[in-house]
């Protein structure tokens, strides 16, 4: 009976030791395919690095360069994968929690980011500068949208890089909220700058829509009247811009 309980000791030993020194790699088998991936592990499943990072969004993928993370192992045996995530790329920087409940279904909490505006050149036909400060309660994305959450997107030090050389714009913010399930509400707000912008984003499942006024006490550059024009109409001391239509 002793030598049987001492084997059985023996062999579950062996077990928690493969489990806390499983390799890194491994946590790509958990990942959701074609929504998160990995290159150049390190370290163990728990805690670990990979030297290049990509996650799919509804524009495409977000580079995230370097990520470390830690993962909860009490999280597994819920089937959905927590882990604390740390990431650099340049002057690009991200931390926060991350839960995957599916290949499209993702919670966000305590998350702080810091992308250079440049960067949305991939996903947009616009040349911008600044920096763009992200800090989020907590969102739950269901089948890669929204459905519940609450946070701050600033633009610092705005910017367009314009055909003939760069203009000025200032400094702005986006605060939002979303009920379980409702409507994905924002307010736009200027914090400094010669352009002032003001007005509200929301989002409904797929349908979205814009309504921000941009106007400036000391008028407009001219060639950001231009731009302007091409998508919103003149008003007093400025321009509005009203869009609506489905991502």
């Amino acid at each position: 009976m002793s030598r049987s309980l001492g084997a059985g000791a023996l062999v579950l030993l062996l077990l928690a030791s493969l489990l806390v020194t499983a390799p890194a790699r491994l946590l790509g088998l958990v990942l959701p395919a074609g929504q998160v991936a990995m290159q150049g592990f390190s370290g163990t499943v728990w805690r670990g690095k990979a030297s290049r990072c990509l996650v799919q969004t509804p524009a495409g993928y977000l580079h995230l360069g370097a990520v470390g993370w830690q993962l909860d192992p009490l999280s597994l045996l819920l089937l959905a994968p927590r882990l604390s995530l740390d990431s650099r790329w340049g002057s690009q920087t991200l931390t926060g929690q991350l839960t995957l409940r599916g290949a499209r279904d993702v919670d966000l909490a305590e998350l702080e980011a810091n992308i250079p505006a440049e960067l949305l050149r991939q996903f947009i036909p616009v040349n911008l500068a600044g920096v763009l400060a992200l800090q989020l309660g907590s969102l739950e994305l269901r089948d890669g949208l929204p459905v519940k959450g609450d946070g701050r997107l600033v633009w610092r030090d705005g910017g367009w890089d314009s055909p003939s050389g760069p203009v000025a714009l200032g400094s702005y913010a986006l605060d939002f909220s979303q009920g379980a399930g409702g409507l994905l509400a924002g307010n736009v707000l200027t914090l400094s700058g010669v352009v002032a912008a003001q007005g509200t984003v929301t989002l409904q499942d797929r349908s979205y829509g814009v309504d921000i006024t941009v106007s400036s006490e000391t008028g407009l550059d001219g060639r950001l009247q231009q731009a302007l024009g091409l998508v919103a109409r003149p008003v007093d001391g400025g321009y509005r811009i009203k869009l609506d239509g489905s991502i």
